[in-house]
Order: structure tokens, then C-alpha cells, then sequence
């Protein structure tokens, strides 16, 4: 019997641990039905006869922390080959838009090396039109200088792409990540927006690399505060851009002789299959289509709690996903 008892007050909930969880301490009450006869001693000294039970407690407990501490470390692993995966994939895109779109003369229109007087002078005149500045001073009078008449397609699609990029300028400031990307976020930002798309796709790897002590976020350039302070009005302004890009693209310049909205569609399909300009700009349309919610949901701690659902949700809607987060975001540089 009394051994019974010495089990039953051993293995109950309210009695296995004490002092430090060795188990070695009986509170059980003399007075219980079957244990009237046991001797005071062993209440006395129940902590001598039953530390044979520390071990196996002992045990218990260290076995469950092995096989926590295991799953953690499975998990670690499957996140790193994951990341591993996530940028093998990031450069060889890196390396296709290069070969593609640069240096082959596959694609439509003229590679980098070979490319035509044509191309130059389009890029050129597109940029007197960058987001819509001189139509618009024309438009209200102002005629210090008389914006190049394009075909609205044209001028559409290159400010769609021009206002898509500035809206990443906040989130990049912002990015949790990007302390190990050791470079110049102005740089990157800055050949990103005039340049091309590409310098965009090395950093999106960069970022996934391991943690190191020297990986803090550095410290935020003037350009960079200026950005974040201001997301709100960035989001305002490049969702705008954007807006009015597409507006523009199927109905500007209605009385400029470039036809109806079948008409405008026909000329994109030739646009895009014969100048690389065109065809690089659904190449970026592409990949800031993956980007977008890669970045907004990596990010989504530097989002105001009420609206996180919403932003995640967004995430995925081209454009629209970067405004809403750039409007519902904390505006901390220091995410």
C-alpha cells in the first residue's frame, strides 16, 4: 500500500514537481484513506527514498528539449535551402535579362551594341515627356518648350513603368533587409529609375543572404529620410503617374490622328515586337508583378496594425499593393 501511495503522489499533476523539479517531495496527507499506518519518517524523508525519480524526470524534460531543439534546427535548415533556391533563381533571371535583353540578338529590336540611332532618339524624346511635366505645362498654356508629340502608347508605357519604379523608392528605404546589401540604396535606386530594371533583381538576392553582426541597416542618406518621411505623398504621386499613364496610353491625344482603342492595341503588339525599349518594359512589368508582394509582405511589421490585412491582401494588385502600403505605413526609417 504504501508503495502505491509513494506512485500515486510521484506521478500526480499537482505533486510530480517541487523544489526546482527534481520530484523528490511528497505532500500527500496522512490522513488519506489507506495511508494511516505509514510511518512519519518517510514523509519525513521522502526526498532521500524517492531521488531515483530525478533522473527519469530528468530525462523526460531533456529529451523534449532535444526534439524542440531539433525541429528548430530542421526548420533553419529547410529556410536556408529554401533562400539558397530563391536566389539561384534571382541570378539566373539577373543573367537572362542581361543576355536577352542586352546582349543577344534574339529579342525584338537592336541589342545594347548594335542598337540604332532610332532607338537613342526615342528614349531620348520619351524622357522630355517623363511623367507627363511638359504635355501638361503645354496643356495650360505654358509653351517654353513644346513636348514631343509621340504616340500616347509609347508615352504611356514608359511612365507606367518610370512611376511603378519611383513607388519602390520608400520600400527599399525601408526594407528589413536591407543591411546586407552593402552597397548605395541612392545608387541602386537612382540606376533603377533612369537606367533599367536590372540593377533591381541583384539587390532582391543580395537581401536573402545569411545574417552577419555587420548586416544593422545603415544609416538613412538625406535622399532616403526623404523618402520615407514622405512615402504617403510618393504613394499619392506615383499611383497618380501610373493612373494617368494607362488613361493616357488609350485615349490621349484624341484629336493627334492615332485612332480608336483597337487601333492604340494593334500599335502596342507592333511596338513591343520591334523595339527592345518596349519589349525590356514588359520584361519590368513582369518582375515588379513578383517583386511587389515579395517586398510588401517581408515588410508588413512597418504597416499601422488596423490596416495589415488589407496591405497583405493588396499586396498582389499591381501598383495598387505599393500605394496602399506606402499610405498605411509607419513612416519609421529605423523598420
Amino acid at each position: 500500500m504504501a508503495s502505491s501511495l509513494l506512485l500515486h503522489a510521484c506521478c500526480s499533476p499537482r505533486n510530480l514537481l517541487d523544489n526546482g523539479g527534481s520530484g523528490a517531495v511528497i505532500r500527500s496527507d496522512s490522513r488519506s484513506s489507506g495511508s494511516r499506518n505509514l510511518p512519519s519518517t518517510l514523509h519525513r524523508h521522502g526526498d532521500a527514498r524517492l531521488r531515483f525519480f530525478s533522473p527519469m524526470t530528468r530525462c523526460s524534460f531533456s529529451t523534449r528539449s532535444q526534439k524542440r531543439d531539433g525541429g528548430r534546427a530542421a526548420a533553419s535548415e529547410e529556410d536556408l535551402t529554401a533562400r539558397r533556391a530563391q536566389q539561384a533563381a534571382l541570378w539566373a533571371a539577373e543573367a537572362a535579362y542581361v543576355l536577352w535583353l542586352f546582349l543577344l540578338p534574339y529579342a525584338p529590336g537592336d541589342p545594347a551594341w548594335a542598337i540604332s540611332s532610332n532607338t537613342v532618339n526615342d528614349l531620348v524624346v520619351l524622357s522630355f515627356n517623363f511623367f507627363f511635366i511638359l504635355p501638361t505645362l503645354n496643356l495650360v498654356g505654358i509653351r517654353v518648350i513644346e513636348a514631343p508629340v509621340l504616340h500616347p502608347m509609347a508615352e504611356g508605357l514608359f511612365n507606367f513603368v518610370i512611376g511603378w519604379t519611383f513607388l519602390f523608392a520608400p520600400l527599399l528605404y525601408t526594407d528589413r533587409r536591407r543591411g546586407r546589401f552593402k552597397g548605395s540604396l541612392d545608387l541602386l535606386w537612382g540606376l533603377q529609375m533612369f537606367l533599367t530594371n536590372t540593377f533591381l533583381i541583384p539587390y532582391m538576392a543580395i537581401r536573402l543572404n545569411s545574417v552577419s553582426e555587420e548586416d544593422s541597416p545603415p544609416k538613412q542618406s538625406q535622399l532616403g529620410l526623404l523618402m520615407t518621411k514622405g512615402a504617403p505623398f510618393v504613394g499619392l504621386a506615383g499611383g497618380a503617374v501610373c493612373l494617368f499613364s494607362a488613361v493616357w496610353a488609350l485615349f490621349g491625344r484624341a484629336d493627334g490622328g492615332f485612332g480608336n482603342l483597337v487601333d492604340r492595341l494593334q500599335f502596342l503588339e507592333g511596338y513591343i515586337g520591334s523595339e527592345r525599349l518596349a519589349y525590356a518594359f514588359i520584361w519590368d512589368i513582369l518582375l515588379y508583378s513578383i517583386f511587389q508582394p515579395w517586398l510588401i509582405v517581408d515588410n508588413i511589421q512597418s504597416v499601422k496594425s488596423s490596416y495589415k490585412r488589407l496591405v497583405h491582401v493588396s499586396s498582389f494588385l499591381p501598383v495598387f499593393g505599393l500605394v496602399a502600403h506606402l499610405l498605411f505605413s509607419e513612416n519609421d526609417e529605423d523598420f
